[in-house]
């Protein structure tokens, strides 16, 4: 069993939780520190997966993985929308924010 690949998608995993979780409660700077860890932790499992494979059943494993991270980036994409588009009218000079 390669434990070190999963190692790394089991962090990436955790990673993106905890970034849903600060999506939840609005914490975007949080959000955005988190998604820096997740890209050093993807480049170090690209490296890593350059000298090792899984096999069938950590591939498997994987697959659940990789399926968990989606479901949490999809919902972090979700709540982060409103945000965006706030930002995307401040930046127009259209701030809809009230001081």
């Amino acid at each position: 069993m390669n434990s070190e690949l999963l190692n790394y998608y089991e962090a990436i995993e955790q990673a993106s939780a905890d970034m849903l979780s600060a999506a939840r409660t609005g914490n975007w700077d949080e959000v955005v520190k988190l998604e820096g860890a997740c890209v050093l932790l993807i480049s170090q499992l690209k490296s890593a997966a350059h000298q090792n494979q899984l096999g069938s059943n950590e591939s498997q494993l994987k697959t659940r993985i990789m399926q968990r991270i989606l479901l949490n980036d999809a919902e972090i994409r979700h709540l982060a929308e409103p945000w965006l588009e706030d930002l995307d009218h401040v930046l127009k000079g259209k701030s809809r924010m009230v001081h």
